[in-house]
């Protein structure tokens, strides 16, 4: 039992290894999963004094949280100018504003904290791919005024100093946002909820959840060597779910997508890239990357259904880094890794109860690293004090998203926003 192979990994803090279950234990309310929407709700139930235990399959961390591209910053998956539009701005700007809340708390947690975190420096970039420059204007100024991010457009010239392709136009600066190691994210709040007295433990795959209403207590959770007795169940699982729920499983599609690391790149580095900040672009099927280690690119992307392997996949990345940067022919590919990540057909987090005590807390694939915080602190302050904020997203069901042909709509679904952005590129750039 380990972790993949990968920059993360390379880079992973020393801490305790956490013990798998061996025996039947009591507690007010059993985690079902070891990633940061799991932890994050543990951490939040033993900051609050509620007894919990967390149930790891594998090792904390060991799914999309901790292989993750490692960009951290406010909103969700879906446009927030689409929230707007759907749900009315003050809905809009209440639940935007708790990915904000999510944000700062993530910054106090961190505070002080000496293992390999935090990426000096703040800022990401999202960059045109399109030859727009009054749609990104717009776009700056109207989430400026709703959701005041404080976003700097960037006009072309700016942008082709800082990146060195020909492949952008405009583009903007988010200036708060950071960049994590994000396993080590995982394992250090983990730590945190352990010593706030949650127990964690590894290895412990739930096979079973059963009701027990004529019990002293609503649920039995058993692992293979184990159970927890529970008077409270959260599902936080997301891609990895699998047979365990059957209605939380119909709801989350898993989607791999993949992250590649370069060798170190040196002076070769300066030909490319001359800004520190991490950068997107704002196509349908993006790139995202970040400098890391000793000159070294952190370069994901993609979504697909299958899984190439490691020489496949780091030939396919770098075709993709290369296609925007081609001064760069000719480096190597150091790691290249995949992950299933859990999404929602609307692209926004699940938050809710199935029944009295089952909780779920799912769906943040692609943009998971505030808002699986966001939905840990909704459903902890929830059980603890039932407090109904979390009512806030009922709105965001657990709608059918195709199982058992799932993956192959997310792959026909991925090729088909290629499709989208090629004729964006041909629409727009044939105006100029």
């Amino acid at each position: 039992m380990s972790y993949i192979d990968s920059y993360y990994r390379r880079t992973k803090a020393t801490l305790p290894v956490v013990e798998s279950l061996h025996t039947d234990i009591e507690t007010s309310v059993c985690v079902i999963g070891g990633g940061l929407a799991g932890i994050s709700t543990a951490l939040g139930l033993a900051e609050r004094g509620v007894p919990c235990v967390l149930l790891e399959a594998e090792r904390v961390g060991w799914g999309a949280s901790g292989r993750n591209g490692g960009f951290v910053s406010s909103g969700f998956s879906q446009n927030a100018l689409t929230l707007a539009r759907q749900y009315g701005e003050p809905r809009a700007r209440q639940l935007y504003g708790l990915t904000q809340q999510a944000y700062d708390l993530i910054q106090t947690r961190i505070e002080g904290v000496e293992s390999g975190i935090k990426q000096p420096g703040e800022g990401t970039v999202t960059a045109s791919w399109f030859d727009d420059e009054a749609g990104i204007r717009r776009y700056v100024d109207e989430i400026n005024r709703l959701f005041d991010e404080g976003l700097e457009f960037w006009p072309r010239q700016k942008m082709h100093e800082a990146y060195l392709t020909n492949r952008y136009f405009d583009g903007f600066l988010k200036r708060k946002s950071q960049r994590f190691q994000s396993l080590n994210y995982a394992l250090h709040t983990a730590d945190m909820a352990r010593l706030a007295g949650a127990q964690l433990f590894e290895a412990s795959r739930v096979t079973r959840v059963k009701s027990e209403p004529k019990a002293n207590h609503r649920f039995r959770v058993s692992t293979a060597e184990g159970s927890v007795k529970a008077q409270h169940v959260v599902y936080a699982c997301s891609g990895y779910i699998d047979s365990l729920h059957g209605k939380l499983s119909r709801a989350t599609l898993p989607v791999a997508t993949y992250v590649l690391l370069t060798e170190p790149l040196g002076d070769r580095l300066e030909s490319a890239i001359k800004s520190p900040y991490g950068v997107s672009d704002n196509r349908f099927s993006s790139n995202y990357y970040r400098l890391v280690g000793d000159q070294q690119l952190l370069w994901g992307g993609r979504v697909s259904m299958f899984h190439p392997s490691q020489k496949k996949l780091k030939t396919i990345m770098l075709k993709d880094l290369l296609s925007v940067y081609p001064q760069l022919e000719g480096i190597r590919g150091e790691v290249a890794w995949g992950g299933y990540m859990g999404y929602s057909a609307h692209k926004m987090p699940q938050l809710g109860q199935l029944k009295p005590g089952e909780w779920y807390c799912q769906g943040f694939g692609g943009h998971g690293m505030v808002t699986t915080t966001m939905g840990g602190e909704l459903i902890a302050s929830a059980i603890s004090s039932e407090d109904e904020e979390y009512l806030l997203f009922r709105k965001f069901g657990l709608d059918y998203v195709g199982k058992p042909f799932g993956p192959i709509i997310a792959q026909l679904a991925y090729w088909s926003y290629q499709l989208q952005d090629a004729f964006q590129v041909s629409r727009l750039n044939r105006k100029h």
